[in-house]
């Protein structure tokens, strides 16, 4: 069974099975523990967050007598969707493979543990006709509470990890918007003068993701913006996006949107 929101107290339950389609955001309130993620073992102690995609690729969890931690897990497409293509947070995922700990201050602490608590308090409210909007709102809320404090830390990181260069060009290329009418990975591959096997390799391995992920991540935008303008037709819009038929437009926003084009655009309008 797949999770879509889930707040918790349980160190231990931080990598269920479940929770694989999740990510997780975890904060120790009190003692220490530790995990292994990426064959590498992490300490955490009081006010120390873990952001982690995919939480159930965790092992070895321990607790030392007296450890508390809330965590709060939502599905990672429904986070993705939240933010713009070019947002801090792309970049972001690539230092979080590599540590997925920011140490916060008290007050940082406290505000993300609030969000959680926000978060918790609303996830039973599925009756509500604006739940997912609802969610979607607190959830944006807590991101850009963790965006400070891991900006904060990447500014003093060091890594100087070669192939990082590979990603921050596969970024640069993606936010020019081509991926309006290039949705392949050996597209990508031949501009960065790389194979396409070497560069979905040093991709996953760097951010936990692949390159076709990234890909559909710069181009919902883009896909959103069409769908929201009346004058175009959804022939005229799967022509400018470079898909071969209507059909595989089609399919490719079921995929990605969870509804058919036409479906899609209902959902836009005023609801009464």
């Amino acid at each position: 069974m797949k999770v879509d929101f889930l707040f918790s107290t349980d160190f231990y339950g931080m990598n269920a099975r479940e929770l694989s389609n999740t990510c997780m955001h975890l904060i120790c309130t009190a003692g220490e523990g530790s995990f292994v993620f990426n064959e590498r073992c992490y300490h955490i102690v009081k006010n120390d967050l873990v952001v982690m995609p995919s939480p159930h690729r965790t092992k070895n969890l321990a607790a030392a007598p007296g450890m508390q931690v809330e965590w709060f897990a939502a599905d990672y497409r429904f986070l993705q969707n939240l933010l713009p293509s070019n947002n801090y947070s792309i970049g972001g995922s690539i230092s979080l493979n590599r540590n997925p700990i920011i140490s916060l201050t008290d007050a940082q602490a406290s505000r993300l543990l609030e969000d959680f608590h926000r978060l918790g308090e609303r996830i039973d409210d599925r009756n509500l006709l604006f739940y997912n909007e609802m969610m979607g709102s607190l959830c944006l809320t807590m991101m850009y509470d963790i965006f400070e404090p891991h900006a904060q830390r990447e500014a003093t990181d060091t890594h100087t990890d070669r192939t990082a260069y590979i990603v921050k060009q596969l970024m640069a290329l993606l936010a020019t918007g081509v991926s309006r009418t290039e949705r392949d990975v050996s597209y990508y591959a031949e501009r960065l003068n790389v194979s396409p096997k070497y560069l979905s390799a040093t991709i996953k391995r760097l951010t936990g993701h692949s390159v076709t992920s990234y890909i559909d991540r710069h181009t919902m935008p883009i896909l959103k913006d069409y769908l929201g303008d009346e004058r175009l037709s959804l022939t005229q819009i799967a022509e400018r996006m470079n898909f071969a038929s209507l059909s595989y437009f089609s399919r490719y926003c079921t995929k990605h949107l969870g509804q058919s084009p036409s479906d899609y655009r209902k959902s836009l309008q005023p609801r009464g």
